[in-house]
């Protein structure tokens, strides 16, 4: 699970890296600036859920249960979350309308929430250290 788990990581980081320069360069004359802004929380979102899954991968505090319960959560969270918010953010080139489903974006991140909510409890339930 480990492996599964830094191999997104690394996926979902190199993807914010892509996409943050798209912004930066290929959106920058195409959207309006709070847009434009917009779009980069998703990208920070994301890069910081990237690392998030990163330290989860390396923990040996929590069980593999946990890890997995944590990665699906990031995953569903940052679809939901980052992905909504790339849709809305370039909403004005597109076909579709993503305001229909602007509702799962605060469902994205309950998720993400979540997932540290997760971490927290596992952290909490651990004995403490007397040395």
């Amino acid at each position: 699970m480990n492996r599964t788990i830094l191999i997104t990581a690394t996926i979902l980081g190199m993807l914010a890296i892509i996409l943050g320069a798209f912004a930066a360069h290929g959106l920058k004359a195409s959207i309006s600036e709070a847009s434009l802004q917009t779009f980069e929380t998703g990208v920070k979102y994301q890069m910081y859920h990237a690392l998030f899954l990163i330290l989860i991968g390396n923990l040996t505090v929590i069980s593999t249960k946990t890890k997995t319960i944590i990665l699906y959560l990031v995953l569903f969270g940052l679809i939901f979350f980052s992905g909504s918010i790339y849709g809305l953010a370039t909403n004005t080139l597109t076909s579709f309308n993503f305001k229909h489903i602007a509702f799962i974006t605060p469902i994205g991140g309950l998720l993400l929430i979540s997932a540290w909510g997760i971490l927290l409890i596992n952290f909490l339930k651990m004995k403490s250290d007397k040395s």
